[in-house]
């Protein structure tokens, strides 16, 4: 089983964040695969590597769009997106330098910061760009 299950909750009625969301949901369950048969700290460093080149792209999507037509949550945004590039770098330096990290724990971490930055907020420019005419 998935540690996230797509669903519609989930979408911002944009399709092409969307697409970039379920991409990052299957990434972040693919870790989760690895751990269940006991492979997550040998393919931690590549997923997290993946996972910070993709949202790195999926954030400057985002915010190129929200920018492009005026969000008035654009800086609160770009606020959240700056804080898990910094925190997910910050993990990723630490497993370079040979520190016990915990996989577990980065799963749960991206797991509900994943589902709450999305069902919050990336729910509230939705219907913001919907709006605009962007679906």
């Amino acid at each position: 089983m998935a540690l996230i299950e797509w669903n519609d909750k989930f979408s911002v009625k944009i399709g092409k964040f969307d697409d970039q969301h379920k991409k990052l949901v299957a990434m972040v369950n693919q870790m989760h695969d690895a751990m269940k048969v006991g492979k997550g700290r040998e393919v931690l460093g590549e997923i997290l590597q993946s996972l910070a080149q993709y949202t790195m792209t999926h954030f400057a999507d985002e915010e190129q769009q929200m920018k492009n037509h005026g969000f008035p949550g654009y800086e609160e945004h770009k606020k959240q997106h700056n804080m898990l590039v910094l925190q997910v770098r910050e993990t990723m330096e630490a497993h370079r330098r040979g520190e016990p990290i915990l996989t577990q724990d980065i799963m749960e971490f991206l797991k509900q910061w994943l589902t709450d930055h999305i069902q919050d907020c990336d729910k509230k420019y939705g219907p913001f760009l919907n709006g605009k005419g962007v679906k």
